[in-house]
């Protein structure tokens, strides 16, 4: 084997490799638990290097990219708005990120309320009494800046975390204040 060093550390989605051919007895998944591990002990690391609103904002940076990417290269953002959601929710249930809901859009200001059920990132976390999905905010960022053409500012209002039992996020195009 050849080994190469790597010198550009841009993400590309060619970056995820060929799971069924590096993973064939153990497949393409693993335990919320480890995903977890993994999300908040570098959060950790992050918010003790630099400060926690750095590290928010960094979670927030990589879940925007993460998302582009996503919709970039797994959803079908030529369809409606309707067939765009369907095609997002089914995505993010089939790959047991959450289950998400519409629950207001307002199409002519691209105003929306989400909520994410069954959260990868924090159901099931105990009540810290504060929203925890930054990573998630800049998530839905990026899929709706692809589909839409328009940067998209999002924040939770709600969280597993903070004493609901769902995730809920308000988003607004970038330059519309969200409360």
């Amino acid at each position: 084997m050849i080994k190469s060093e790597r010198t550009d550390y841009r993400f590309k989605w060619s970056n995820l490799g060929d799971i069924a051919a590096g993973r064939p007895h153990l497949g393409d998944s693993t335990h919320v638990a480890v995903y977890r591990l993994m999300q908040y002990t570098m959060r950790e690391v992050l918010a003790t290097r630099y400060g926690p609103d750095t590290a928010s904002d960094i979670l927030r940076e990589a879940g925007k990219l993460a998302g582009t990417e996503f919709c970039k290269n797994t959803l079908n953002a030529n369809l409606d708005f309707n067939g765009f959601i369907a095609d997002l929710q089914d995505q993010l249930r089939t790959l047991n990120v959450g289950i998400l809901r519409i629950e207001k859009a307002d199409l002519g200001s691209l105003e929306l309320v989400m909520t994410v059920a069954e959260d990868l990132d924090c159901s099931g976390l105990p009540v810290f009494d504060e929203t925890v999905c930054e990573y998630d905010e800049g998530f839905l960022a990026g899929v709706l800046e692809v589909y839409t053409g328009r940067e998209f500012y999002v924040k939770e209002t709600d969280c597993w975390a903070s004493g609901a039992r769902t995730c809920r996020f308000r988003a607004k195009p970038v330059g519309k204040e969200v409360p």
